[in-house]
């Protein structure tokens, strides 16, 4: 474990959730719980990532985690067991939901319209929100005038007009080139540390991206039997990066253990 950091109250709690489509299997008793991450004298959120191979039901579990979709079977809970309906959740799918013929100071002043705000708290969040996320300069460009990075760091800003406790990335780093993936990086942990109990969801295959950025990993994928994957997906896997003393540090990818833990992943993967 780091020096001076422990572990508080469940901020995420999924329980046994189960989905079937069209007769498939697709979930089955998923579980996991993500705690509360305390570092003495900083403010720190938690940055989970949820790994997986392309196909195994990753986005299928983001959007039960959001109330975007219902599970056949399990629940969902968040701070002291309660639910987390529809729109208490921000989610950044990987098409970037902005309105193209909006400006990207307009797309978060009609976040904030949507999401109950006043005009004036909508406006104040808006510029607030751009100033911390650097794109003041860009308040009056349209969506197809930005870079990949600057189109998500709006994605992001927008689903954070209406101040939520959580946010889910669908594949973040996805097409990124190396000067915005070590943007968004960075920008993932800022927002994560905006608050104690703010909790970043990252869902990817992005092994190495992922173990840059987060306190703990969960490995979504399916069992084999006879050398056949078996159907539903659940949790193989959990890794507290904490623990291991390998998160909130600079030039961490160097290091030895972090590479022998990639290499792990990376086997672990060939067989989900």
């Amino acid at each position: 474990m780091i020096p001076g950091a422990s572990v508080g109250e469940v901020v995420l709690d999924v329980k046994e959730v189960g989905l079937t489509l069209e007769e498939h299997l697709i979930l089955d008793g998923v579980t996991f719980q993500v705690k509360d991450r305390i570092r003495e004298g900083i403010t720190t959120g938690q940055v989970v990532a949820l790994l997986g191979p392309s196909g195994v039901g990753k986005t299928r579990l983001l959007r039960i985690i959001a109330g975007l979709d219902a599970p056949d079977s399990g629940t969902v809970r968040g701070l002291q067991g309660e639910e987390l309906p529809a729109g208490t959740v921000g989610v950044v799918f990987q098409d970037y939901p902005l309105l193209r013929h909006r400006t990207v100071e307009s797309n978060l002043l009609l976040a904030g319209s949507i999401g109950g705000l006043s005009a004036a708290r909508s406006e104040a969040r808006t510029q607030e929100l751009l100033k911390t996320f650097g794109m003041e300069d860009r308040a009056g460009f349209y969506p197809g005038q930005l870079s990949g990075g600057q189109k998500q760091r709006v994605a992001i800003a927008q689903q954070l007009v209406v101040p939520r406790r959580f946010l889910l990335l669908d594949e973040p780093f996805s097409g990124l080139d190396p000067a915005a993936l070590e943007d968004v990086s960075k920008l993932i942990c800022e927002v994560a540390n905006l608050d104690e109990f703010n909790t970043v969801m990252i869902v990817t295959h992005d092994i190495r991206a992922a173990m840059a950025v987060s306190d703990t990993l969960y490995m979504l994928g399916r069992a084999s039997k006879n050398g056949k994957h078996v159907p539903g997906a659940k949790i193989v896997g959990e890794y507290d990066l904490v623990d291991r003393g390998l998160a909130w540090q600079k030039g961490i990818m160097e290091r030895p253990d972090f590479v022998a833990l990639e290499h792990e992943l990376r086997g672990l993967f060939r067989t989900l």
